[in-house]
């Protein structure tokens, strides 16, 4: 378990281990590793991130066999699965949340950064400036594509719904979630026009 504590939700930047996503984990006598994990929530789009970096930091262990990653949603996840750690970790992503995300979603044009990557499977990753990569689906790859400056938070939902013909409320929900959790991990930046002064209004 102890490597495993290397293997962080991008988001919150806590390990599995003291989130309590760690829900059991087998080894068989050819020392193959079935682990079983759940995620905070059932749309994290960063999934395919966690499941890398589980699978890496295991298969650096000499003598691992093969490894089988699981998702798994039974019992669902809670903050009483966390460790004392994991809490203290918890509540100050909360006491910072408010200033962190305060987005005026009329005004706000969210900006990405970083750099796109297609790798030999077809599969995509993104680079944040600090060069650390996170595996993304398709989805989570166009939304980072149409952040280049010229939208608000309220466009691109209002995008989305068009695109994929849902309704806002729900959309909003998911774009607004990606959005945060893009400018978690510092690949996605904002931007909020100055309010015009009395000598601009004046001249």
């Amino acid at each position: 378990m102890f490597v495993l504590k290397n293997v962080k939700d991008p988001e919150i930047d806590c390990n599995i281990v003291d989130l309590g996503l760690v829900y059991g984990i087998s080894i068989n006598d050819k020392n193959d590793v079935e682990l079983r994990i759940t995620l905070t929530s059932l749309g994290c789009p960063l999934t395919e991130t966690l499941v890398r970096d589980v699978k890496k930091n295991l298969g650096d262990v000499q003598g691992i066999g093969n490894i089988d990653v699981q998702i798994v949603w039974e019992p669902p996840w809670t903050p009483d699965r966390m460790t004392e750690a994991g809490k203290q970790k918890l509540d100050l992503l909360r006491s910072s949340e408010a200033l962190r995300f305060a987005i005026d979603y009329e005004k706000t044009k969210i900006i990405k950064q970083g750099t796109s990557v297609v790798l030999k499977d077809g599969s995509l990753e993104l680079l944040n400036p600090e060069n650390k990569n996170y595996g993304v689906n398709q989805a989570l790859f166009e939304l980072w594509s149409m952040c280049d400056g010229t939208r608000t938070v309220n466009e691109l939902i209002e995008t989305f719904s068009k695109q994929m013909n849902r309704e806002r409320v729900d959309m909003e929900r998911d774009i607004v979630t990606s959005v945060q959790q893009l400018l978690a991990v510092g690949l996605l930046r904002t931007e909020t026009p100055s309010a015009p002064t009395e000598s601009d209004s004046t001249q």
